[in-house]
């Protein structure tokens, strides 16, 4: 059995524990980052372009590799949610800051988080990540748009 994580701050549901990743990346603080994940050997993540992660170690190992290179400058922008009582799958755009030759430049990664509430409270069970480009700001709706 695995020790108890410490609850990330205010992670009342789960925006608040899509705010805890979020700054966990940003901070580069793996131990609030795993806090954020359920406790489960079947939580997953893919980041672009890489395998499926299966479970609490070869997900802390992974970002422990990013880590090892800085922060991830990700800011989850335009995030549309389905929730139930005790699910919560988040679409999100994230804009990630990367540095090149020419100085810091933005680049768009689309994410899908998925959560349940467990015996712990809300946690993360997924996170996908593809490659995007700006263009995905302008999203695509079903919905009529209004003028104003």
């Amino acid at each position: 059995m695995r020790a108890p994580k410490v609850p990330p701050p205010g992670s009342g549901n789960a925006d608040d524990i899509e705010t805890a990743f979020y700054e966990a990346l940003q901070t580069g603080d793996i131990d609030k980052l795993m806090a954020c994940w359920a406790d489960e050997d079947d939580i997953v993540c893919v980041h672009p372009g890489g395998p499926r992660l299966l479970g609490p170690g070869s997900i802390r190992a992974a970002f422990d590799a990013m880590f090892a290179h800085g922060t991830i400058r990700a800011v989850a922008e335009k995030v549309r949610k389905v929730e139930t009582m005790s699910a919560s799958v988040h679409s999100v755009l994230e804009r990630i800051e990367v540095l090149t030759e020419e100085g810091p430049r933005h680049a768009w990664v689309i994410a899908t988080n998925v959560y349940h509430k467990t015996a712990e409270g809300w946690r993360m069970v997924a996170h996908h990540t593809s490659p995007g480009t700006p263009r995905e700001m302008q999203e695509v709706s079903d919905s009529p748009q209004v003028l104003h």
